[in-house]
């Protein structure tokens, strides 16, 4: 397994799940990196030094030596393209390949969509449409659970990015009002990626954050 030449500086907030996807595939690479609070709801993430690294003033961004990368499905593909040589995580076969790229989209969209936006209400008291992502995390969950009745993994028989990708924001869906308890596929497959050697979770909600 290739290695940094110093550790990878992942600048992150701890309840973020985008955060926590990138800090997980670090973990289950085996790198080297050290983490970087940044205190969103101070609003660090807008300050001029943090916008230098992030046009977008969001997190994550990772800074790899002379790599300054922001968004986190972009920086998985950059570490699994960088640092694991194998294409365990992102395979080299164009199908296989393309089937990663379709759940990535999926994590960009009615993942972040959904249960990721019902969470921010109850979790940073956003004031977005809880009801209609409730409404899109049980669309994704019903075809979610659907898909992995015939699967270990979303991608095919081993895990890949699209695990990583999904898995935070999933796992913490319940902090949004999202019942995983329907989907007991899903819920299976939560505890599959929880035995992956290397896997560290993210913080559950405090109880002065919840709704």
């Amino acid at each position: 397994m290739t290695q940094p030449l110093r550790p990878i500086r992942l600048y992150r907030h701890a309840l973020s799940g985008h955060s926590h996807r990138v800090e997980l595939f670090l973990s289950l690479l085996k790198l080297p990196f050290e983490l970087v609070d940044v205190d969103l709801l101070k609003g660090e993430q807008k300050s001029p030094g943090f916008l230098a690294k992030n046009l977008f003033g969001q997190v994550p961004v990772i800074e790899d030596g002379e790599v300054t990368l922001a968004d986190s499905n972009a920086i998985l593909v950059y570490l699994a393209t960088r640092y694991d040589p194998s294409g365990r995580w992102l395979p080299r076969e164009p199908v296989a390949a393309a089937r990663v790229q379709q759940w990535l989209s999926v994590a960009a969209g009615p993942l972040a969509s959904g249960p990721a936006t019902a969470r921010l209400v109850t979790v940073f008291g956003m004031k977005l449409d809880a009801e209609r992502a409730k409404e899109i995390a049980s669309q994704l969950y019903t075809v979610l659970d659907s898909h992995l009745a015939t699967r270990s993994f979303v991608a095919g028989d081993a895990p890949t990015l699209a695990d990583v990708a999904l898995y935070s924001y999933t796992a913490h869906a319940p902090e949004g009002g999202v019942s995983l308890e329907p989907y007991g596929n899903v819920r299976a497959w939560l505890a599959r990626i929880q035995a992956l050697p290397g896997f560290i979770p993210m913080p559950r909600t405090p109880t002065q954050y919840a709704a």
